[in-house]
């Protein structure tokens, strides 16, 4: 308390003292043991008002002991179990969570993971991916500017994810505990397989694999790649301590419409310990044809090279850019794409007027609107000279098709002529356009669709910005390049429009996230939010059934069918108000990737131990670790002082002692009759 806070308080004392003797002592002309009490409760009253008017803060001192943190984190994954590590994981993890010595030096706390990053220590080791570098992402939330030891219970085989040899801060030192057996045994293993998921009837594609060779003797294997009980290709591979590893391409015929599933092989004469990496299956979608698109322009722009190449990442697209002068016919194309149209589009426009082939107009600084409202009459454009730049409003209640929105509003501006633009007939607005976050009434991307005749629009130009600033955010072009795919296979379809859509894909790999979505629309072609849709799974091999519930998300249901076997799954979705129906199959592929693996991978956990100053241990040193952690100086607990200000006016007890003060001396002198 302070100084000023002090005298008040005494002479609060003098006050209340004064007071109560001039009441009940010096008036009363009277000392007797009642007026005493009396006078004695009215000093307590008085004075507990005044300490309450005066409200000092008393402040109070505490220590703490903060210790450093000391995360075990355990591999929940299947591969730990596949090596026969599950049992001594679990005694390994509760050893060093019961470790007094190193309870009395931190704070210890267990964690477990596989795909995701989990608190707690409920193993059961069937996670289908391992994640690494997870953990350094989340310790590093969890931690920050701490300088912490992580006791890492792994077998160090990552199956997503960055390298996360390299992941971990500096600040952090990690003591790999290595789970597994490190003899080398002799093994051969398909390694990787690349492959197009689709491919085109009467072509070629090419299969790329990467085989490896783990043993300390030369051995002659042989690959193979089998289609049912064809054998497609054979050829004899040889493999030394010097030559581990082997590339080999193939060029397989597709002759074949739909999913043709394809087996890997490579074998020997030599016993192996795991001849599960052995084989790989593997699928390719053989279509018969795939969208030709036109990307017409008579300027030089970087969206052109951004949106060929988004377009592209779906191989079912091929884009050719053609200047207006140079196109010979518009009906080798299944969409044309208009940017900036100008006075060289004038032949392509009428031309189109005939054909009608969907198409997607672009406009910026350079298109000719006049022709454009000339030759459409979807949009009417009322621009002038001026340039604005307009940033995206994502549209909730968009129901053209699904998409979500992958963080428009945070791209940078597009710039068009500054005016209003004017939809008509039956369009639909994606994205509305905001100008320094103040809401305009034009549209930025919108769709319209009269009968089997559809056009996109979009107004604004340097949206080779949203892909890029798409791959800063997420260090990947696909959600970009799944939107422009949703807009070209929009357009590239002339059915009518359907009131149930489901989207799937033809095959998966087993331990892969298995996502079924739909889309539910009124008799006004509404998304409609209150739809009721149920999935009937059918395993046909096995003729198990199985039904689930999708769940609302943005503008479209969702199912997860994840934990699936391997095999061909054929399905219906219904939607149970209307008894709309939708039939279709996929397949699921037999591919464990946790079941790769045969040793730990430990030059890689020994080179993380290196980067961050730690070392890896094995079990059987288990010991050595938790000593060398309990006397490791560099982590020692710190005393913390608190010092808590409690205001006395937040004290219950002086208010309770003011109102029994008080009541005592009512009761007294009414007792006495003295009121």
């Amino acid at each position: 308390m302070t100084t000023s806070t002090i005298l008040l308080l005494v002479v609060s004392v003098l006050i209340a003292a004064g007071l109560s003797f001039y009441q009940y002592l010096y008036k009363a002309k009277s000392e007797s043991k009642v007026n005493r009490f009396l006078a004695f409760l009215r000093f307590i009253s008085l004075f507990s008002v005044f300490v309450l008017l005066i409200n000092p803060i008393i402040s109070r001192k505490t220590y703490e002991v903060i210790k450093t943190p000391l995360p075990i984190v355990v591999d929940n994954s299947q591969s730990v179990k596949e090596l026969g590590q599950e049992t001594l994981a679990k005694e390994l993890a509760e050893k060093l969570s019961k470790s007094n010595s190193l309870k009395d030096k931190y704070e210890v706390q267990l964690y477990r993971f596989d795909a995701d990053f989990h608190t707690g220590n409920e193993l059961d080791f069937k996670g289908k991916q391992t994640h690494i570098d997870q953990v350094a992402q989340n310790l590093k939330q969890f931690y920050r500017n701490q300088h912490y030891p992580v006791v890492l219970l792994t077998d160090g085989n990552q199956t997503i994810g960055n390298d996360y040899v390299y992941s971990f801060q500096q600040n952090t030192t990690v003591y790999p505990l290595v789970l597994g057996d490190t003899t080398t045994f002799l093994d051969l293993k398909i390694n990787q397989l690349n492959v197009n998921k689709y491919a085109f009837l009467k072509n070629k594609f090419p299969v790329e694999v990467f085989l490896q060779y783990s043993g300390t003797k030369p051995v002659n294997a042989t690959f193979s790649i089998q289609q049912g009980n064809a054998t497609l290709h054979k050829q004899n591979i040889s493999f030394s301590p010097a030559k581990k590893a082997q590339a080999v391409s193939v060029l397989l015929n597709a002759d074949k419409v739909g999913v043709q599933s394809f087996k890997a092989v490579i074998s020997s004469s030599e016993k192996e310990k795991n001849q599960y990496n052995n084989v790989k299956n593997f699928a390719v979608e053989i279509i018969d044809q795939r969208s030709e698109i036109a990307l017409i322009s008579s300027v030089n722009h970087p969206d052109l090279s951004a949106l060929k190449r988004s377009i592209e990442a779906n191989q079912q697209r091929k884009v050719t850019i053609v200047k207006p002068n140079e196109i010979k016919s518009l009906q080798d194309y299944n969409v044309l794409i208009l940017y900036q149209p100008d006075a060289q589009f004038r032949t392509v426009l009428e031309q189109n007027q005939k054909l009608q082939l969907n198409s997607f107009v672009i406009t910026g600084m350079n298109t000719d609107f006049n022709l454009l409202n000339q030759y459409q009459n979807q949009v009417q454009c009322k621009v002038s000279g001026l340039k604005e730049d307009y940033t995206a409003e994502f549209n909730p209640q968009f129901n053209s098709f699904a998409l979500d929105d992958i963080g428009f509003e945070q791209f940078p501006p597009l710039e068009h002529p500054f005016g209003t633009i004017s939809l008509k007939g039956n369009a639909n607005t994606l994205l509305k356009s905001k100008v320094r976050n103040l809401a305009t009434e034009n549209p930025l991307l919108a769709f319209s669709e009269n009968g089997l005749h559809r056009n996109a629009f979009l107004f604004g130009e340097n949206i080779w910005k949203w892909r890029m600033e798409s791959h800063l955010k997420t260090k990947s072009f696909e959600n970009f390049d799944i939107f422009t795919d949703k807009i070209i296979q929009y357009l590239a379809s002339n059915a009518a429009k359907k009131s149930l859509v489901v989207t799937h894909d033809s095959f998966y790999n087993s331990g892969e996230t298995i996502e079924i979505s739909a889309q539910y629309f009124n008799k006004n072609y509404e998304f409609d939010e209150n739809a009721r849709l149920t999935i009937q799974l059918k395993n046909n091999q096995t003729k198990a059934v199985k039904s689930y519930d999708f769940l609302k998300g943005n503008n479209e249901y969702k199912v997860n069918l994840d934990g699936l076997e391997h095999g061909v799954y054929s399905f219906t979705v219904k939607e149970n108000n209307s008894k709309t129906q939708y039939s279709g199959s996929f397949q699921v592929l037999d591919f464990e990737i946790e079941k790769q693996f045969i040793n730990p991978d430990v030059s890689r956990l020994n080179q993380l131990a290196s980067n961050t100053e730690g070392k890896a241990y094995y079990p059987n040193q288990i010991d050595q670790l938790i000593d060398i952690l309990s006397k490791n100086e560099t982590y020692k607990p710190v005393e913390k002082a608190i010092i808590r200000q409690t205001p006395l006016i937040d004290w219950v007890w002086l208010l309770v002692i003011l109102a029994a003060s008080l009541a005592a001396e009512w009761f007294i002198r009414k007792y006495n009759g003295l009121l």
